[in-house]
């Protein structure tokens, strides 16, 4: 026995140890990680360049992403945070956790973007998706829609980059209306949920009429269901954008992989996975181009703030909403 013992000792001490594979760790939105989201295929895709190991976290929907990194600050386990939007990029910036990234992206957006800590990945248009065979007549303005008698189902603005997004969609189609606007869409709202899917989960279910989404929400339905009954309200007021970003945190431990894994983020492997899972375009257009239905639903007009007019009309546009829902 102590023969046996000696020579498993010299083995060990002959045997180099293994270096350990390097860990990655990005944190991202509940449904990015979702076996029918974009995270599983993109990990994989990642994985096989860079020798790593990828870990997609959820943490909630997209605003709740900034709460949590404000909340742990640098002691962050994160190297990557994953799907901030324009809307919270100046706040995420004032948090002082995230590093430059040097890059200088070309993109195929429809606006200009320049950003020196956070680089956009996927981008769309919010709007309220319905049922064509149940509502043939949809309303074409926040206006009619407060007018009507019908339920819609909204995301909490606190929690969800879709619900504070609509806020600043109304904020900035209506200026200082916007009160008044809220006051009138009170009673179709059945429910605020805290994130998307339960939202549209919801709608799905029959629950309400409308349920605040993306205008290629219905191209999810028409591709994987072969269901063309989802049509998404187009309103003259014009749509607001929304543009989802990733940034590294200045406390990483992985500083060189995450800069690997930005870059990869603006390869065709990546952004080619975006349109059929993550159901936004793509920054940059896929060799193969976008899918069938990504041209149903295109609004006459565009509406964006800048992250700065965003981060100062938010807290305002927050209150108002609080106000006409509490009444």
């Amino acid at each position: 026995m102590r023969f046996q013992l000696l020579a498993a000792g010299l083995t060990t001490i002959a045997i180099p140890a293994m270096a350990e594979t390097p860990v990655l760790t990005v944190l991202t939105y509940d449904s990015f990680t979702s076996e029918w989201g974009p995270g599983p295929a993109i990990e994989k895709a990642f994985e096989e360049t860079c020798a790593c190991d990828l870990q997609f976290v959820p943490a909630g929907d997209g605003a709740a992403l900034l709460a949590r990194i404000q909340l742990e600050g640098a002691a962050s386990d994160a190297d990557i945070v994953l799907g901030l939007d324009t809307s919270l990029t100046a706040a995420g910036t004032a948090t002082q956790l995230f590093a430059p990234h040097g890059k200088n992206p070309t993109t195929t957006l429809p606006v200009p973007f320049e950003d020196p800590l956070f680089l956009p990945f996927d981008w769309g248009w919010f709007a309220f998706v319905y049922d064509r065979t149940k509502l043939p007549e949809p309303p074409k303005s926040f206006e009619a829609l407060a007018t009507s008698d019908l339920k819609i189902v909204i995301q909490d603005p606190r929690s969800s980059t879709p619900g504070l997004g609509l806020l600043l969609w109304v904020k900035a189609a209506y200026g200082g209306r916007a009160l008044d606007v809220w006051r009138n869409l009170a009673d179709n709202i059945v429910t605020v949920t805290p994130g998307w899917s339960e939202a549209y989960g919801l709608f799905l279910e029959g629950e309400a009429d409308m349920v605040l989404s993306y205008t290629t929400s219905p191209a999810y339905h028409l591709i994987a269901e072969q269901d063309d009954t989802k049509a998404a309200a187009l309103f003259d007021e014009g749509h607001y954008m929304q543009i989802e970003v990733a940034g590294k945190l200045a406390a990483t431990d992985q500083p060189e992989l995450a800069d690997q894994f930005l870059d990869f983020m603006l390869t065709d492997a990546f952004q080619s996975v975006i349109p059929e899972t993550n159901w936004m375009y793509p920054v940059v257009t896929p060799a193969e181009g976008l899918p069938a239905g990504f041209d149903a639903f295109l609004p006459a007009k565009s509406l964006l703030l800048t992250p700065v007019e965003a981060e100062e009309a938010r807290g305002a546009a927050l209150l108002e909403w609080r106000i006409a829902l509490a009444r």
